[in-house]
């Protein structure tokens, strides 16, 4: 890690309809302006079935901003990285800490990747959840799917509400605390996540997360100006923030590791530090494993303790039993 800063927005518009502080979309939308790239590669709601995501192309900021704010789903971001490359674009990519590591593998294999990608940047993964859970909310709600126009996940405001919108007009709306805190419906997340080493975006040149305001060191959820908590890993990364700051386009104030580990005790932690445990648990069940090369095994083993390494193992072991472990495409 080079730089930790809590970053925002200066674009009020911006900062109001992101996610967060939206700091990754201001950072899309400034590569573009600049003339630093051609295209940055994201995601953005589906259009006509508005609970999915899709993978986009943008090519303006004002494209970037359409793309704003959080998708909480399975989506496939890199579909369209071997079209730009073979169009010779340069581009930006804007995902998933998987699809960073993604793209960083296939520079190994093609050369066109260290030439035209020239910036990876991610969020904090907290899992991606099964297209499954978008329908439970519509059914909590009493909306049929295909009268849904409007399916917002996060964001016009922070954290903002979960809001379902129909063609007929109608709102329903659920606070973040009741939507990911009080679990009215499953929040099943993907099996792939729960083995995942890495969610914090460690080969990413920029990862930006909430920055959530903390009270007696526990993070709150009250509405307030969105900020996210941006951790700077490249020296690409870090001169892009620079002249992002530069140019009026973010501001941003002093943030600790601390302060971050805080904000995101509850999910991030455990996963990275007992992934060892779980991946020796599928080989040892005979299922494949993922490989994680540069995961620091070691240093990981001693932060973790028994505790989490057995929860990790032993929960392993359990879903392999159920069979969660073979998962429907979507």
């Amino acid at each position: 890690m080079r730089e930790i800063h809590r970053s925002w927005s200066t674009d009020p518009a911006v900062r109001h309809k992101a996610a967060a502080g939206g700091t990754l979309t201001a950072l899309g939308r400034y590569l573009l302006d600049s003339g630093r790239v051609e295209a940055v590669l994201h995601v953005r709601a589906d259009n006509r079935k508005p609970w999915l995501t899709t993978s986009t192309i943008s090519r303006t900021s004002d494209e970037v901003l359409g793309g704003a704010q959080s998708r909480y789903g399975p989506s496939a971001p890199l579909v369209n990285v071997h079209r730009l490359l073979d169009e010779g674009t340069r581009f930006a990519v804007i995902a998933k800490p998987c699809d960073i590591s993604a793209i960083r593998a296939l520079a190994r294999i093609d050369s066109r990747v260290d030439r035209l990608v020239p910036y990876m940047l991610t969020i904090f993964c907290g899992g991606v959840p099964n297209a499954h859970i978008a329908k439970a909310i519509m059914r909590h709600h009493g909306v049929d799917e295909q009268d849904v126009e409007l399916f917002r996940w996060r964001g016009e405001g922070w954290p903002g509400p979960l809001r379902v919108g129909t063609r007929d007009g109608a709102i329903y709306d659920m606070t973040y605390e009741d939507a990911w805190r009080g679990k009215k419906y499953g929040y099943g997340i993907q099996f792939r996540c729960k083995i995942c080493p890495d969610a914090v975006g460690e080969v990413a040149d920029i990862s930006a997360t909430d920055g959530w305001t903390l009270r007696d060191g526990k993070p709150i959820y009250e509405e307030a100006p969105g900020t996210n908590a941006t951790i700077v890993r490249t020296r690409a990364g870090e001169e892009l923030l620079h002249a992002a700051i530069a140019v009026g386009c973010l501001d941003v104030s002093p943030a600790s590791i601390e302060e971050i580990e805080q904000m995101h005790v509850k999910n991030h932690p455990h996963r990275k530090l007992g992934a060892s445990a779980a991946l020796f648990a599928l080989r040892l069940m005979g299922q494949r494993a993922i490989r994680a090369p540069g995961y620091r095994t070691a240093d990981a083993l001693k932060r973790a303790g028994l505790r989490t390494l057995f929860r990790q193992f032993a929960g392993t072991i359990g879903r392999v039993k159920a069979g969660e472990n073979r998962e429907h495409l979507i």
